[in-house]
């Protein structure tokens, strides 16, 4: 009896087991097809977020003409007025979208440039340029619209690029329109009732910048002159001179000591070979 109650019991699980199966196999390969299609969109939206190229719509090149003419140019004459820039005019360096990247640039060599945060070398600026949009954009504020280059022309920033430029014919709308943006600088940045030196600032600007913006000629760019810039050779050839002329005035004193000492020996000597004469 107990025997057939076991053996029943062992067939009634082989029944189950039999019933079960086909059922499993039934429904396990839409789950397993489903999930291999979730994984593969996941891989592919992190490929497109890997591959992905972050464009900025503003010209590096153009921002940092722009900067090398604000910094030569205004800035000085700007330092000597003791007159602070508002973060409001688009002059400000708080304005330009990559002043944080090119202050982080370290030119090692004529043929190294160093990534300030990362320490990489590059050959020429242009790869460092290309390293920073690529490893270092994060690095850019790009939600507000901060853009040197926008005032470029108020500023003849192909004066300074492109010498080619200046060949070209004169076009007189364009000539208007960065005078109209050239004026409107001058009003934001240093508005006449700031005060004397923005008075000041605010007449050297038109005559720095707007003035120029004409077909008719006669005016030249940054025709108040701009800052000087100190020759390497006439630092090295003032270090040297400072450092060689202790030494000179030492060695002065050793030889006009060195002829006292000669004169006053040839004394004795002489005053010896008088006593030493008969009388």
């Amino acid at each position: 009896m107990g025997r057939s109650a076991s053996l029943l019991s062992m067939l009634l699980c082989l029944w189950v087991c039999l019933q079960l199966r086909p059922t499993t196999s039934s429904i396990s390969p839409p789950l397993h097809t489903n999930q291999g299609f979730q994984e593969s969109t996941n891989s592919r939206n992190v490929k497109q977020d890997q591959d992905g190229i972050h464009e900025v719509h503003c010209s590096r090149e153009r921002s940092r003409a722009a900067w090398k003419i604000i910094e030569e140019y205004l800035m000085p004459f700007v330092e000597k007025e003791g007159y602070q820039i508002s973060s409001s005019c688009r002059l400000h360096h708080e304005n330009d979208l990559y002043r944080d990247q090119e202050q982080h640039k370290i030119h090692v060599d004529i043929n190294e440039w160093r990534c300030g945060y990362c320490k990489k070398s590059f050959y020429a600026e242009n790869y460092l340029d290309k390293h920073f949009d690529n490893r270092h954009y994060n690095l850019l504020n790009v939600s507000q619209n901060k853009c040197l280059a926008d005032v470029c022309g108020a500023l003849h920033c192909d004066h300074v690029m492109d010498s080619k430029l200046q060949m070209t014919k004169c076009n007189p709308a364009a000539a208007a329109r960065n005078r109209h943006l050239c004026e409107s600088l001058a009003d934001g940045c240093f508005p006449v009732s700031g005060g004397p030196s923005a008075s000041r600032l605010h007449e050297f600007f038109l005559r720095q910048f707007c003035d120029a913006h004409t077909c008719t000629g006669g005016r030249k760019p940054f025709s108040r002159g701009r800052k000087k810039r100190t020759s390497v050779f006439y630092l090295c050839i003032s270090i040297l001179t400072l450092m060689l002329l202790p030494l000179f005035y030492f060695f002065v004193y050793l030889y006009q000591r060195g002829l006292r000492r000669g004169a006053q020996n040839f004394r004795r000597i002489s005053e010896s070979g008088r006593k030493k004469k008969p009388t």
